[in-house]
């Protein structure tokens, strides 16, 4: 879908798109979200800034406000994500297209930065992504990273894998590292079991991916960690995006701040 940004949202918020997200909207920041009750929202504040690689604060809406004016002229957080995740309690009660049902005049919506956003740049700079050539989500492993933790809310990293030929290893570095509000550098490179994953060809969320000779395992920090939080918190209610399900923005990606002017 070669579109900007707001037709990307307007096709979702209308059904007819319900996809991923991964190479929507090219140079527009993608974000992550979690939306939870006022009452619990400075805590996880607090949890994201200490954790910033993992969880990138990019925008934070008013309480019972479903717009997110600093991200898109036209945003309702309701309705312009592709599918979401409502958590009850601590477990997962429904996934859905749309959580107007659910919205109340407690919550409060946060944006988190997406590795979807510096993708873009790798492909531009020729480093193949290879989900993206397959048309796969990206592969998402829980990992052996202590976070460090706030109030309520802590646990371990989650982390995303892009295999990259061994000479273009540091390119990626270099570029990803130019995308801190989308989880800059990668926090680690090679044998999976140094950050506690047994298995590449099996992810927690996501697809996987095959790594070609000559290609070694990269991992950057990944926004599903803040949705593993929140649920292992169980907060009474709290609303994410589905892994790979993001909220395309009208932030351009290399936007020195993620507000829209």
């Amino acid at each position: 879908m070669g579109a900007p940004a707001s037709a990307v949202r307007g096709a979702i918020r209308t059904g007819s798109y319900t996809g991923h997200t991964a190479g929507l909207a090219a140079g527009k920041l993608q974000c992550n979200l979690a939306i939870l009750p006022e009452r619990y929202a400075l805590d996880f504040l607090r949890f994201c800034q200490r954790n910033p690689k993992p969880c990138p604060i990019v925008g934070v809406g008013d309480t019972g406000d479903p717009s997110l004016p600093t991200l898109g002229r036209d945003i309702d957080i309701r309705t312009d994500v592709s599918k979401y995740r409502v958590f009850r309690d601590g477990a997962l009660s429904e996934e859905v297209t749309d959580i107007s049902d659910v919205w109340a005049d407690d919550l409060v919506p946060v944006a988190l930065g997406c590795s979807f956003t510096f993708e873009n740049a790798l492909v531009r700079n020729g480093i193949p992504v290879r989900h993206l050539e397959t048309g796969r989500n990206v592969p998402m492993f829980r990992s052996n990273i202590d976070l460090v933790p706030a109030g309520r809310f802590g646990g371990k990293m989650v982390v995303t894998m892009r295999p990259i030929p061994t000479e273009q290893v540091e390119s990626a570095r270099e570029i990803s590292r130019r995308y801190p509000q989308a989880h800059g550098a990668p926090i680690a490179v090679g044998d999976p079991s140094q950050i506690g994953i047994a298995d590449l060809s099996a992810p927690d969320w996501g697809d996987a991916v095959d790594i070609k000779d000559g290609e070694i395992p990269v991992y950057w920090a990944c926004g599903v960690t803040p949705q593993n939080v929140l649920l292992a918190a169980g907060l009474p209610i709290c609303i994410t995006h589905s892994p790979g399900h993001m909220l395309v923005a009208d932030v351009a990606e290399d936007a020195e701040t993620t507000i829209l002017p």
